[in-house]
């Protein structure tokens, strides 16, 4: 048994070596130093150990696990986003499941841009301590015939063959982006050959990796793709009430850098209530983002009316009826158009 198992790990780590597949052979290599370690040869062990130490193997590194077709994301540099409570629901489930060992680890995130799914997989990352690698599909595709096809099975080689996917959560961001969007869609063949390579791929992955994958055009893609994964969370469902929350909670993330800007919890709400449609949180961050920028410093309550005007580019936005047709104060009225309280006051004969 001891000589079977020797001769089954060298010839692997002939065959990774011939691959260049160096994520593979450095997991052979462990499993061979835990191997000796088990059998009483502790020497040899920490020998195979600390050469593999000596090529970085257990040290963090951006590319820890040499995934050429991944980048790993920086977790500290992203924010936390609030979420309705039915999908933080799902989250919540999702990071259970996670924890229970359930094998239950394939999750498809979908729903339209914006509604904050690549940031929900970040802070399921950070809830669990884990690292976060994104696969780049930049690399994956390609215009050789059937290169495309390949390289997506490499992908999956790589993430088979990861050391400690324990310690890792893969994301497939916009997945539909590999069938829809790069790929030929009049070379019906190469099509087929990629959907067979992501079906082959999900189905022989290990329940020890945890691949979550985002899509934005759940409609229009291969129903056969998402069977192969063990739970789909809808975050199309906010209300408006919800997208209010949403944000607040980004104006007050943004407002402890913003020191010049001050708080009006009140007016800010009537400005996104004027909206005939609040939009998902990625544009409310940027419109928040980009109205806190171009703000006066010294006009504390100015972006609020940069926001209103951005809200609001017709001619008579700022007509003093207009505004008070659409419930303003006269104190919210004068925040949005510079006059007087006693001015407004006047114009409007009140």
């Amino acid at each position: 048994m001891k000589e079977q198992i020797q001769k089954k790990n060298i010839l692997n780590l002939i065959k990774y070596h011939a691959e260049k597949n160096d994520s593979g052979f450095k997991k052979e290599a462990y499993d061979m130093a835990r191997y000796f370690d088990s059998i009483g040869d502790s020497e040899l062990a920490q020998y195979i150990m600390a050469l593999l130490s000596g090529t970085n193997t257990f040290v963090p590194q951006d590319n820890e696990y040499n995934l050429p077709f991944f980048s790993k994301i920086n977790l500290s540099a992203s924010s936390t986003l609030p979420l309705p409570s039915q999908i933080q629901k799902d989250v919540i489930g999702i990071i259970n499941s996670i924890g229970h060992k359930a094998d239950i680890t394939k999750f498809l995130f979908e729903g339209e841009p914006g509604t904050g799914k690549t940031e929900t997989v970040k802070q399921v990352a950070r809830i669990l301590e884990r690292e976060l690698y994104i696969i780049d599909f930049d690399t994956v595709i390609d215009s050789k015939l059937g290169q495309t096809s390949k390289n997506l099975a490499s992908v999956f080689v790589e993430l088979k063959n990861l050391p400690q996917p324990e310690r890792v959560i893969v994301l497939f961001d916009e997945i539909d982006a590999i069938a829809l969007d790069r790929v030929n869609s009049n070379d019906l063949r190469e099509m087929g050959r990629v959907t067979s390579s992501m079906l082959k791929g999900l189905d022989g992955l290990s329940d020890d990796v945890v691949l979550i994958a985002t899509t934005n055009l759940y409609s229009q893609f291969d129903k056969a793709l998402f069977r192969r994964f063990d739970m789909i969370v809808n975050f199309n469902r906010y209300s408006d009430e919800d997208l209010v929350e949403v944000a607040e909670s980004i104006l007050g993330q943004f407002l402890t850098k913003f020191k010049s800007a001050g708080r009006n919890k009140r007016l800010f709400r009537k400005i996104l209530l004027t909206m005939e449609h609040i939009p998902y949180p990625g544009d409310l961050k940027n419109m928040i983002k980009i109205a806190l920028a171009f703000s006066d410093p010294q006009s504390e309550y100015d972006y609020l009316k940069k926001m209103y005007e951005a809200i609001h580019s017709e001619k008579d936005a700022l007509d003093l009826k207009v505004l008070q047709s659409k419930g303003f104060t006269v104190r919210d009225i004068e925040i949005l158009t510079d006059k007087s309280k006693s001015q407004v006051a006047r114009d409007l004969n009140i």
